[in-house]
């Protein structure tokens, strides 16, 4: 995140809650603690944790007591918070004995009404205290804003700790409910919203940078649509954002579709939606998913706004495809394919007068402005990203993240770009290549199905026939999971 984003949000954190501490009685104020939290300083805020817990004085006095600590707690430094998360997970778990005796209990209950009884007894125990206390600064104006930035601090500390792993699934279902996405608003974001939230577009933008507001304005443009969920313990946070482009056809390059030179289309002509970034912006909610119910949600408003858009599709990155195709290359594969590709890389690096290595060709600038250099790489690249999209993980799904959310979604691979993206972050990802995936409502619950049930991709038959390289037609067997022409 920007960091001034960051400290804004702090700021505001702070100021919502000095009043509702402010009135802490001085033995249940939050101990003055160096950053650090050091051992002596740890043992302080312990007992204020426990203080919490016993919710003496009411419901008023809970809520200051977990201001001030939830106040203590942002004062902290990284090691700061590190320690603050391994106490509260370590210190106010689930009490194992107790959990033990009341499962002996159920075990050893006797006719429904017994059972009941220890079945409730067994779920109360085993809502751990520290759970208990997230849930209080729910209370807390901005605590739920508080509560995924604690879990974004969490996610960064985990690094194989059990214990903060169970406190993160505790923390991550919580929020689950919360976030929950009957509870989110879509908005269309435009050029007239708040500056403080166009700030955050900025800030937020994950797949295509946004060098500036003038790029922001024409991302915004009646062509140009953004859409964002909101949470109403979050009014002013995007949760998630989509940018869409309102076009004739499937477009197939980043740089038109952002360049600011081109005039704006009339969007009552436009017969394409291509949605061409999609950003998640709380880290604190990874793992709690939203961005199928936007796509669907911004599809069905477009398809009411505007009657003449037919087609849905994506122009999507494909990050992990260099990557992939360095392994690819650095092993003993020695197929058709690589081994074609090894030898245009040769002639390549002859003609660029680089080392024949395809990482020093992937990081000389601008080589694809060379066309015989680009013709010599096109195909091979081209043939070797339609075997990166069928190669898989351990657990049968494609290997690609982007692949895997739209496939997950019902939607197909449709089409290559060729230099769909020439920007840095571009060339380094996917050496330019883009993808569209089709979302053709009339198959999206047919392909979902199938995927989720039988890791089938679908493809469309230009997908198919990139796959179609001499050592699969020669009877050579890959690892592809099955595929299956979906139009």
């Amino acid at each position: 995140m920007d960091t001034s984003v960051f400290k804004d949000t702090l700021d505001n954190l702070l100021k919502a809650w000095q009043g509702i501490a402010g009135g802490t009685r001085d033995n249940e104020r939050p101990p003055a603690v160096a950053p650090h939290l050091p051992e002596d300083d740890a043992k302080r805020v312990r007992k204020l944790i426990r203080t919490c817990l016993e919710a003496r004085g009411g419901e008023v006095s809970s809520r200051r007591r977990a201001a001030a600590l939830g106040q203590m707690y942002l004062t902290l430094d990284d090691e700061g918070r590190r320690r603050f998360l391994e106490l509260l997970a370590r210190d106010f778990a689930v009490d194992r004995k107790e959990v033990r005796q009341a499962a002996l209990e159920l075990r050893g209950a006797d006719g429904e009404e017994e059972c009941l009884a220890a079945e409730e007894k067994l779920r109360e125990i085993l809502i751990s205290p520290r759970l208990r206390l997230l849930k209080q600064f729910n209370a807390l104006p901005q605590g739920i804003k508080f509560l995924v930035d604690l879990r974004a601090d969490l996610l960064r500390h985990i690094d194989g700790n059990p214990v903060l792993k169970s406190l993160d699934t505790e923390l991550q279902n919580l929020l689950a409910t919360w976030f929950d996405v009957g509870f989110l608003e879509l908005r269309h974001i435009t050029w007239d919203s708040p500056a403080a939230l166009l700030e955050k577009l900025i800030a937020y933008e994950a797949v295509h940078e946004i060098h500036s507001w003038q790029d922001l304005r024409n991302r915004l443009e009646s062509d140009r649509r953004c859409y964002a969920f909101f949470h109403p313990g979050m009014p002013d946070e995007p949760l998630i954002f989509v940018e869409v482009a309102l076009v004739s056809g499937i477009s197939g390059s980043i740089q038109a579709l952002l360049d600011e030179s081109i005039p704006e289309m009339n969007p009552l002509r436009a017969d394409t939606a291509i949605f061409y970034s999609i950003s998640n912006t709380q880290k604190g909610l990874l793992g709690i998913s939203f961005g199928h119910f936007l796509i669907k949600r911004v599809a069905d408003h477009l398809s009411h706004e505007f009657p003449n858009i037919q087609t849905f599709a994506t122009l999507s990155p494909i990050p992990g495809f260099c990557k992939w195709l360095a392994g690819v290359l650095d092993g003993e594969s020695q197929d058709e394919l690589t081994g074609g590709m090894r030898a245009a890389i040769k002639t390549c690096a002859d003609r660029l007068q680089t080392p024949p290595l395809f990482e020093e060709i992937l990081t000389m600038k601008e080589w694809w402005r060379d066309e015989e250099a680009a013709a010599l790489l096109r195909e091979p690249l081209e043939r070797l990203c339609a075997r990166y999209f069928h190669a898989v993980r351990a657990d049968g799904a494609p290997l690609d993240p982007v692949e895997r959310f739209h496939l997950g979604n019902g939607a197909r691979i449709e089409r290559l770009n060729w230099l769909g993206d020439t920007s840095e972050k571009g060339m380094r990802q996917s050496c330019g290549l883009m993808v569209n995936y089709l979302y053709r409502l009339e198959d999206i619950e047919k392909n979902h199905e199938r995927y989720a049930t039988e890791r089938r991709i679908a493809s469309a038959a230009p997908i198919k026939e990139l796959l179609k390289e001499p050592s699969r037609e020669n009877g050579r067997k890959g690892r592809f999971p099955k595929i299956f022409s979906a139009g």
